[in-house]
């Protein structure tokens, strides 16, 4: 092999557009580098067919004159290679041969090339073939990376939209999920759900008696320590109304230890909550509180509302029970209903609760519910 094939023979100032020459024989090798430099191209040498492969997987070029008779894989079989692989079916390819019969460009059509030169090689020729894939390269390129971009822009506006609902770390899982944005779908198909509804306990007093400028500041205030504690624990943010919030587990991922979940997200608030509510009490002389309700069951999940504005939610019993549970429940007090009491099972063991029977509307006979209180650090 003379140096020529195992060198680079691209000028030292680096140049956009490189050519691999593929070619087992070192003066036709040769030839066709000094014709490609002449151009302003860089151009890189493979002997074979192996070395084209490793090459291009190590570092693309921009186009590949590719010789067809060359031992090990010919030709044809480099070529197909490259277009069945997804990293390089865009690459440009040029299948240089002697091979004059029609047989023969059938095969490279078959594989996939993208244009022909025949032995002998013209000047000409050469450079109408290398500048007309360039441009055709170049044009590929430009609309690969639009259609990167409107991906990438496809996919942020997703990540904004999971992001209303969904922790960051849970949407980003979602997202690196096939079809991932699917969860969010239309009404459809019961699912196992465990609701959490948690309010603000004393809100009317405190909105008599607080300044209407500061109302909306302290709801944010609120809503950001629920939704922060939501999120530690990878639940959905369903809605947010009035002074109360619906958070959601097992839906839309499913979550094996959903209870434990909501069973964390509840004490979690409260703690979280503790000292927002001491500042107000010190500001405004009022105290309050958060009351929490959960309950476990079968629910329906989807976007509902009308075609100009929809809401992701969950539909069902276990969010109506939950809801009243919050209603009943005292600032700092979690209400357990009895599907997610028994869904907790022992993980209840730790805490000091008890349980008492409640009539909640709705329900013809009273239910069994866990009352657990949470004290502040």
């Amino acid at each position: 092999m003379s140096n020529l094939a195992a060198g680079r023979m691209a000028p030292a100032a680096q140049v956009a557009f490189r050519v691999l020459v593929v070619d087992d024989d070192p003066d036709m090798a040769g030839f066709l580098v000094r014709l490609l430099t002449q151009q302003g191209l860089q151009a890189d040498i493979a002997s074979d067919g192996h070395a084209a492969m490793a090459m291009i997987a190590a570092s693309p070029p921009d186009m590949v004159l590719l010789d067809v008779q060359m031992p090990g894989p010919d030709g044809f079989e480099v070529c197909k290679r490259l277009k069945s692989n997804d990293a390089t079916a865009l690459l440009p390819v040029v299948l240089v041969t002697a091979l004059e019969d029609q047989d023969s460009r059938v095969r490279g059509i078959e594989a996939g090339a993208d244009d022909f030169l025949s032995k002998p090689v013209r000047r000409e020729e050469l450079v109408a073939r290398v500048k007309t894939l360039r441009r055709l390269h170049e044009t590929r390129k430009e609309l690969e990376g639009r259609r990167l971009d409107a991906e990438v822009r496809e996919k942020e506006a997703i990540r904004k939209t999971f992001s209303r609902y969904l922790s960051p770390r849970l949407a980003e899982r979602v997202l690196n999920t096939p079809h991932g944005e699917d969860v969010f779908r239309d009404l459809s198909d019961r699912t196992a759900v465990v609701a959490l509804f948690a309010d603000l306990r004393g809100f009317t007093r405190l909105s008599e008696t607080v300044p209407v400028s500061s109302i909306v500041p302290m709801l944010n205030e609120f809503f950001t320590v629920l939704t922060g504690a939501a999120h530690e624990n990878e639940g959905t943010v369903f809605s947010m109304a009035g002074d109360s919030m619906l958070i959601g587990f097992n839906v839309p991922v499913a979550q094996s230890d959903a209870a434990g979940r909501a069973l964390n997200t509840a004490r979690s608030l409260i703690q979280r909550f503790a000292p927002v509510a001491a500042r107000w009490r010190r500001e405004h002389g009022l105290s309050t509180g958060v009351g929490v309700g959960i309950e476990a069951g079968e629910a329906v999940a989807g976007n509902v509302g009308a075609p100009s504005f929809m809401s992701y939610t969950i539909i069902g019993d276990p969010v109506n029970v939950a809801a009243r549970l919050m209603q009943r429940a005292a600032p700092n007090e979690v209400l357990i209903g009895p599907r997610a009491a028994r869904a907790l099972g022992s993980l209840l063991g730790a805490d000091a609760h008890d349980r008492r029977q409640v009539e909640l509307k709705g329900k013809a006979k009273p239910v069994e519910v866990v009352s657990l209180k949470v004290v502040p650090a």
